[in-house]
């Protein structure tokens, strides 16, 4: 179980993240939904460890302040002090939003780099599943990510987090600006890996009607705080959750 416990973020005199918790059990897939500026990719940077990054670079350059306060627990052990690097090998893969992959590389070799924690016998296992569950990257192969379509650079992004053998995945806002055919595809291929693999997924979405369908649980995020949580159908059935987040 990946389990996080009252996680505060300040930046300065900023509350980025407000005694956040939640949990996400083996083989399921958790929703965060929130508006812009709610905190989700505060909460992933936390989750990922990147902010232990950021925080020292930024005390090393003599900027921005930061203080994390709470835990993270996988398997019962408390990872919170781990660097992203030590959290990887674990299994915890942040897919990061806006894609930002590496757009002079062609697919292939965007994938290769993800699998740099990988063997090569899960490296060649792991680029036939990746291309089994995005066809469309099977022509694109040796064409440059920069000149990929953005539902293509999306799953490309996807693909090359699975490239480091997640145990946890986080997907912070992997819908964001792509069609509703596209939407739905990469939803189904989400739902894909989680029941073909196993893998426990997070999502963070500022809308959460493209992913209501293959949530088993989720929080609603605002001003930093969680303020709602519940299964797929608690929130579907709140109005003011449907207003706001399924635009229904």
């Amino acid at each position: 179980m990946f389990e996080a416990k009252g996680l505060m973020v300040f930046y300065e005199n900023m509350l980025a993240l407000n005694n956040v918790s939640l949990k996400c059990q083996e083989a399921q897939i958790v929703g965060v939904f929130g508006t812009n500026s709610a905190g989700k990719s505060t909460l992933m940077y936390t989750l990922s460890g990147i902010m232990q990054d950021i925080k020292k670079k930024e005390a090393m350059a003599g900027g921005e302040r930061i203080t994390l306060m709470g835990e993270v627990f996988y398997q019962g052990e408390d990872i919170m002090s781990l660097k992203p690097s030590q959290r990887a090998r674990k299994g915890i893969i942040l897919c990061p939003e806006r894609r930002r992959i590496f757009p002079e590389s062609t697919v292939l070799e965007n994938l290769k780099i993800g699998g740099y924690l990988a063997d090569s016998v899960q490296i060649k296992a792991t680029l036939d599943y990746v291309f089994t569950i995005f066809p469309a990257l099977v022509p694109l192969k040796n064409r440059e990510g920069g000149f990929l379509s953005g539902g293509e650079q999306q799953m490309l992004a996807i693909g090359r987090a699975l490239m480091a053998q997640p145990r946890i995945l986080l997907l912070d806002e992997p819908l964001m600006g792509l069609s509703p055919l596209v939407q739905a595809l990469l939803a189904r291929s989400i739902k894909g890996i989680r029941d073909e693999r196993g893998v426990s997924l997070i999502i963070t979405e500022q809308y959460a009607r493209p992913v209501l369908p293959i949530v088993d649980y989720a929080y609603i995020l605002e001003n930093g705080a969680a303020v709602m949580e519940g299964t797929r159908q608690e929130l579907m059935d709140n109005p003011d959750v449907r207003a706001a987040y399924f635009g229904i």
